[in-house]
């Protein structure tokens, strides 16, 4: 495969599913392709800092499997959201010491939601932690984020496949989306989280899609719609099937520049 010099990686929200950008990554890095650009939004910013950062994809791993998010001292009581998202600053970092973006080695974009405004707004340069923290903050669970007097939540409320920052500044672009959606039953509605994660599908996935075609390779494990966006049970599984689907899509894509 004949690897262009600015390649770019899309990597979108997803919760724990995140952990199938890890997996993804791994084929990628096998392939031989180092990703130049990185755009992530929510699991997708974390998962996209990490990497642009220098580590590899088992310490990234590790960080998902250890970072407990429903710790008791993470609950906020004056705050709107069941989580205090600024309490997650410590467990990044000790990944990020320099805490800017200037310091990593690839370069990052970080897609956020404006809520005041009711705009997105993409972080590239400056301080690192609070705009990922502010990235991953999914409405209802964790409290806002307070960055030069706007405050911000999620990213993928509005974009969660960030591929703009990308489209004039690589070759190459491979977009990972772990958000694919199913039709539920109504039986699947047992609990408050799953109306929100129901809620959040219906707003990002039609947007999501209309994005795919400035991507050459996309990377959609369709059955990741089969497990939740607060599950950690199966993360293994998760794994294997982001690695798997990058693989069968690096794959075609290979076969198609031969023909």
């Amino acid at each position: 495969m004949e690897i262009s010099k600015n390649i770019g990686l899309v990597l979108s929200g997803g919760g724990f599913k995140g952990v199938a950008h890890i997996g993804a990554i791994r084929a990628i890095e096998e392939a031989g392709i180092k990703p130049t650009h990185i755009s992530g939004t929510s699991a997708g910013a974390i998962v996209g800092a990490l990497y642009a950062g220098g580590y590899s994809t088992q310490t990234i791993k590790d960080f998902f499997y250890s970072t407990t998010i429903f710790k008791l001292n993470k609950f906020t009581r004056k705050k709107p959201g069941v989580l205090d998202s600024e309490k997650f600053a410590e467990d990044l970092a000790t990944f990020f010491p320099e805490n800017t973006f200037e310091a990593l080695q690839k370069q990052l974009y970080i897609t956020a939601t404006n809520l005041v405004e009711g705009t997105r707004k993409i972080f590239s340069s400056g301080s690192l932690i609070n705009p990922i923290i502010a990235s991953a903050a999914f409405p209802g669970i964790f409290s806002p984020v307070m960055i030069n007097n706007e405050l911000y939540a999620d990213g993928g409320i509005l974009d969660n496949f960030p591929v703009s920052p990308l489209i004039k500044n690589c070759d190459l672009i491979i977009g990972i989306d772990v958000s694919p959606i199913k039709k539920p039953k109504i039986t699947d509605f047992k609990h408050s989280y799953n109306v929100i994660q129901r809620a959040y599908y219906l707003r990002t996935m039609p947007n999501s899609e209309s994005l795919f075609n400035h991507c050459n390779i996309i990377v959609q494990p369709t059955v990741l719609a089969n497990y939740g966006i607060f599950s950690s049970t199966k993360l293994d599984e998760v794994f294997d099937i982001g690695y798997q689907e990058a693989k069968k899509q690096l794959e075609i894509y290979k076969k198609q520049e031969r023909s």
